[in-house]
């Protein structure tokens, strides 16, 4: 019997596909709303906040260094909630992580300064900003799995890349709301304005809870988990599984490098550089805005290229292209010009950066199987943020001080970090959509 001869024409998306869509891109929108809003904050609040009494340079150097902290918990969550994913389903562990993000950073906006409290409020914004990285390390591997899983074979960039868009919102809505609330009285800004971003989490948290109660888990999921209930086989670790063929699990956190740190030395680190040489944090806060704007529609851009060029193609162009931007991008901020600094968050992270984070969602979960494949990528994805985005803003600082104020450390370190995401993303097995699409038929078989 001959196969059915195509139409040219798509498919319509089902209901199941868009509230995949929806319940994966609203956790990647809090997670991002999160942590764009705390490094906007540990930029441009925090050292006045929560450690007045030391010097500004240290102040600065302390408050980057809270924001590395929750870097550390994430491969933690990402382990924890891989498990619960690959094991339970990836419904239960979507819903866990984005009610624990939401619980967290509104706690953190609840938090008394160090002139009222002393050390103490320091020591409460470690601990809340560790169970924060502990709930966001569960968060993309769930929500990217479960949108690709949903997505049709040929369209799984195009919808991991939604992912992304998730993450403009989120940080149109976090530069949004403190360049608005920054607008008014120092004063007020300094005192409540920078918290009530923190508890909107909460509004969000709401939000996430009605889209993922509604999700479903994928054939595949299905199938993997109907075939071990007929042949009476009990689920392997995922955690041991993952490393029993180490190759795409080293090279998944060493791929995630060079998009880690493009967001967080261009956006947060470069806030701080230009707040500390005089440029008002407000010209940084409208900066991230448009750049927030333009990721939406980008993303989903480059990963709808992905679907015909590849991902490797795509990634490897971005890893290039950041570590040639990077130089002109600082030069830019040095103008203390708002456009000229606005153009160089544009050329330094939409065009580089979103390429990459835009493909390398799908490109993870097309590394690993179904019975570990969130674990498999939350690993590669959260070590390679911990090792590279939460380090990054420190980094960065230490560097430019070391070097008496000159950025040329930063652009090497950048370059050096590039070209380890190239090498690696060369090197990884990506299995095609094809390949998955017979491995779902083989267990639909072997389920019967």
């Amino acid at each position: 019997m001959s196969a059915p001869q195509s139409t040219g024409k798509r498919t319509p998306l089902t209901k199941q596909q868009k509230r995949a869509v929806a319940g994966g891109s609203i956790g990647t929108l809090m997670e991002y709303f999160d942590y764009y809003l705390y490094g906007l904050a540990a930029a441009a609040v925090f050292p006045a906040i929560f450690f007045a009494s030391n010097d500004p340079f240290l102040a600065q150097i302390y408050s980057f260094g809270t924001f590395a902290v929750g870097f550390f918990f994430r491969p933690l969550g990402g382990i924890v909630f891989g498990y619960i994913g690959d094991r339970m389903g990836r419904k239960p562990a979507l819903l866990i992580t984005v009610i624990g993000m939401g619980l967290t950073t509104a706690a953190i906006g609840l938090i008394p300064p160090e002139a009222m409290i002393g050390a103490t409020a320091p020591i409460l914004l470690i601990v809340l900003r560790s169970f924060q990285g502990l709930f966001v390390g569960g968060e993309m591997g769930g929500a990217a799995t479960i949108v690709v899983e949903h997505a049709p074979p040929k369209r799984r960039g195009l919808f991991g890349a939604f992912l992304i868009s998730g993450a403009g919102i989120a940080n149109l809505a976090s530069a949004g709301a403190m360049s608005a609330l920054g607008a008014g009285p120092e004063s007020f800004f300094m005192t409540w304005g920078w918290r009530i971003p923190f508890w909107f989490a909460l509004v969000l948290a709401i939000i996430a809870i009605l889209l993922r109660s509604k999700l479903e888990e994928s054939d595949e999921f299905k199938s993997h988990t109907k075939t071990l209930q007929v042949q009476g086989v009990k689920p392997k670790s995922p955690l041991v599984e993952v490393f029993r063929h180490p190759k795409n699990t080293i090279l998944g956190i060493l791929i995630g490098l060079p998009q880690s740190i493009a967001g967080y030395i261009v956006l947060t680190y470069g806030l701080a550089f230009i707040v500390s040489s005089g440029t008002a944090a407000q010209v940084g806060f409208i900066g991230t805005m448009i750049v927030g704007f333009l990721q939406i529609f980008v993303a989903p851009a480059y990963g709808a290229l992905s679907d015909k060029l590849g991902r490797r193609t795509v990634y490897i162009a971005g890893c290039i292209g950041f570590a040639i931007l990077i130089w002109p991008t600082f030069l830019l901020y040095e103008t203390h010009n708002q456009w000229l600094i606005w153009l160089g968050m544009i050329i330094g992270f939409v065009i580089p950066g979103v390429a990459m984070q835009g493909t390398l969602h799908t490109m993870l979960t097309e590394m690993f199987d179904v019975e570990q494949r969130i674990t498999g990528v939350n690993i590669g994805y959260q070590l390679s943020n911990t090792l590279g985005g939460g380090l990054a803003p420190l980094i960065a600082t230490a560097l430019v001080g070391w070097a008496s104020g000159s950025f040329w450390p930063v652009a090497v370190y950048a370059g050096v970090i590039c070209l380890i995401g190239a090498v690696t993303t060369a090197a990884a097995t990506i299995r095609p959509a094809t390949e998955d699409a017979g491995r779902i038929h083989e267990l639909k078989l072997d389920s019967k």
